[in-house]
């Protein structure tokens, strides 16, 4: 289930979009992307896993570490 797009905020351009999908002269969906972008997305859906795959436990773990420590740190 995918979620419905993100609408303008202004009504102007809300008004826009709402005239621009009636008509047909746009879909609801976002614009095709291009085929860099795909390509583009593909790997980095697959690069963190292939990453994950190289690492050792003990990288991973200082990884996590450092990333834990970041979000908890105080400002």
């Amino acid at each position: 289930m995918s979620k419905p797009p993100k609408r303008p905020r202004d009504p102007n351009q809300l008004a826009k979009a709402i005239v621009d999908i009636a008509t047909g002269e746009a879909t609801g969906d976002n614009a095709p992307e291009s085929p860099e972008t795909a390509r583009a997305r593909k790997a980095g859906k697959s690069g963190g896993t292939a990453r994950a795959a190289v690492l050792t436990p003990e990288q991973r773990s200082k990884i996590a570490h450092v990333a834990a420590s970041a979000r908890w740190k105080k400002s």
